[in-house]
């Protein structure tokens, strides 16, 4: 018997109010070469006011930022990937401080962190450029975005040994469950939800996104990747979070409408958005 195929739902056909944003996208990449600015009109149209576009490194944010020009609901969050640790150099930190002062668009320092799951760069780099970037952004008075895959234990005891908490910091891509999320929320900080929250066999992210505060929650696409059911499988993009807060606010059995734009009222207020 073959398997049934899910229908694909045009976001516009089930549009939210003018006020959700995209926390975590990255726009920037060859993915969307073709059809950058149509996507970006898509979301404004879905009810995405602001999409968080995420340069992974000094040299693609100074190369690839002005293809935001005629898009001012995008703001920029940069930093140097773990998985390229190697690349936080002297010379690219002081890029970021150099991108801080000339780009009032520049809103935090990510996504860094630790990511264990590959191979790509050693830990002992990771670890440094890890706390090259938290001290950085101190300095900065930025936010943190922070990247974490299969180092979870390793990230919050580097984070909270470096008095981390309370530090205005998100907790992008959350994929844990109830215990994790318990952890984050008390050190202080904000969590990210993505489109996996919407797959059948996540149910301890559904747990973890019930229990999470209003005043905490965001959700993002990651875009091109984990795009939410009924797009799955396909290349992600910011107007899909009209079926990821749907699934959200299952999980919390709460108004979409609603929590639709409490996600996008914290994450202006978290990125210092006006």
């Amino acid at each position: 018997m073959s398997k049934k195929k899910t229908p694909r739902i045009d976001p516009l056909s089930c549009p939210l109010p003018s006020g959700g944003v995209d926390s975590h996208a990255h726009l920037d990449g060859e993915e969307f070469d073709a059809d950058r600015d149509a996507v970006i009109e898509r979301a404004a149209a879905a009810g995405v006011s602001h999409i968080g576009n995420v340069f992974l490194d000094p040299l693609a944010f100074e190369e690839r930022r002005h293809l935001f020009d005629a898009h001012p609901g995008v703001f920029f969050i940069l930093g140097i990937h773990p998985c390229d640790g190697q690349r936080c150099t002297p010379e690219a930190l002081d890029a970021v401080r150099a991108a801080r002062a000339g780009e009032p668009r520049l809103r935090a320092v990510g996504e860094i962190g630790l990511d264990f799951h590959w191979d790509d760069c050693p830990r002992e780099l990771q670890y440094e450029a890890f706390a090259a970037q938290l001290d950085l952004a101190r300095e900065l008075s930025l936010p943190v975005v922070i990247h974490c895959r299969d180092a979870e234990k390793e990230c919050l005891m580097m984070l909270e040994s470096r008095h981390f908490q309370e530090y205005p910091l998100l907790w992008h891509c959350f994929g844990g469950g109830p215990d994790l999320a318990h952890r984050i929320l008390r050190n202080g900080w904000h969590i990210s939800i993505p489109g996996p929250v919407s797959y059948p066999a996540n149910s301890a992210l559904r747990e973890a996104v019930a229990l999470i505060p209003d005043d905490r929650l965001l959700l993002e696409t990651d875009a091109p990747y984990l795009s939410p059911v009924p797009w799955r499988g396909t290349r992600n993009e910011s107007a899909y979070t009209v079926f990821t807060v749907r699934h959200m606010a299952e999980a919390r059995n709460a108004d979409p409408e609603r929590l639709w734009l409490t996600c996008g009222d914290n994450a202006r207020r978290f990125f210092g958005i006006d």
